[in-house]
């Protein structure tokens, strides 16, 4: 598996729990290298990362998240998919240097992992129209 890809799984992990738990970004990073010491300091960078780019941009990324997601209201929305979606609209937003076809790809990739049987085509058709509003999906 991939580093990044790796990252981008544990940083939906510490956003669920922060999500469910209602704890502080700083303690769920903490807490969660705790319990899991054995990752590459490669995927523990990009995954705190992720986390403290998601939560510092948050409202933003929720008021995005809202205007595509018709007929669904964020706390509607599954806790996992709700986070896929904060990752990957975190990294289509505010991180350039990754082709958003990579972060669409990823997020429905995790979305078959660890969401339910229609996660993925359901983060995937949110990413796409956000995807393409913004102009950084690449053509072809």
């Amino acid at each position: 598996m991939h580093k990044r890809t790796r990252s981008r799984e544990c940083a939906l992990q510490i956003l669920y729990t922060i999500d469910i738990s209602g704890s502080l970004a700083n303690d769920a990073l903490a807490t969660f290298w705790i319990e899991h010491p054995t990752f590459a300091e490669e995927v523990r960078k990009f995954s705190n990362e992720l986390v403290e780019g998601v939560y510092a941009n948050i409202a933003q990324i929720d008021k995005t998240i809202s205007k595509y997601a018709i007929n669904w209201t964020l706390k509607r929305m599954a806790v996992v998919d709700r986070n896929i979606l904060r990752l990957a609209v975190y990294e289509l937003l505010f991180k350039d240097d990754i082709p958003p076809k990579v972060t669409i790809n990823e997020a429905v990739e995790i979305a078959k992992k660890f969401g339910d049987a229609n996660s993925s085509k359901f983060v995937n058709g949110i990413l796409d129209k956000i995807g393409k509003e913004t102009k950084r999906i690449e053509k072809g």
